[in-house]
């Protein structure tokens, strides 16, 4: 099975499960930028509950029908420090974190002029933290439908639409809130580590 999908921030575990039971990742780099979307957001497990940390994004008169792939980042809030902040202050006392952060933290450090950029280099440091090899291709050109042989779940780049649960794990403040289904893949990594692998290919997308 090949699936089409987005290349997002930090992606939801559903995303995952899709491309570890893929055969071929192909992904969509030719669409419209959509605001309030996975693009350029993430969902975390915070002392208070479920989080969103959102990556500003340059918006000017020019930017309808702005490409995903031109969507500039915005660097005036300082959202970088403000994001490794809320994952230290989530994921700290997790069994995994201090396995992982210095590689999670790189990113941070790091400043991408495009969020695709930015996309793809956490696609790559997130297969490299699970201990997989993902290879993908990229769309040429924006199709509305695909071939059957295909499946497209360009969809579950927007949250609201993604109706996928998945089986409980451990998390930090599952005391507090039970258990938060499908956050960023950052929530199961830092909570099972590289068993994460064969909980993803135990999972199934709809």
């Amino acid at each position: 099975m090949s699936v089409l999908i987005h290349p997002t921030y930090f992606p939801s575990v559903s995303h995952y499960v899709a491309m570890v039971n893929s055969d071929k990742v192909i992904f969509e780099v030719e669409d419209n930028f959509q605001k309030q979307t996975n693009r350029n957001r993430m969902y975390i497990y915070s002392a208070n509950g479920i989080q969103m940390l959102n990556i500003p994004i340059k918006h000017d008169s020019n930017n309808t029908g702005l490409k995903f792939k031109d969507a500039r980042i915005e660097h005036a809030f300082g959202w970088q420090k403000q994001h490794f902040k809320s994952l230290e202050a989530a994921y700290r006392t997790s069994p995994y974190f201090e396995f992982f952060e210095d590689d999670i933290r790189a990113i941070f450090e790091k400043q991408f002029d495009y969020i695709l950029d930015l996309n793809f280099e956490i696609h790559e440091v997130i297969t490299d933290c699970l201990g997989i090899t993902l290879p993908f291709d990229k769309t040429i050109e924006y199709h509305k439908e695909v071939e059957e042989v295909i499946t497209d779940l360009r969809s579950l780049a927007n949250g609201k639409k993604d109706t996928n649960e998945f089986s409980e794990y451990v998390q930090v403040f599952d005391d507090k809130h039970g258990f938060i289904n499908n956050l960023s893949i950052l929530d199961l990594l830092f909570n099972e580590g590289r068993h994460a692998v064969d909980y993803l290919k135990n999972q199934v997308v709809k």
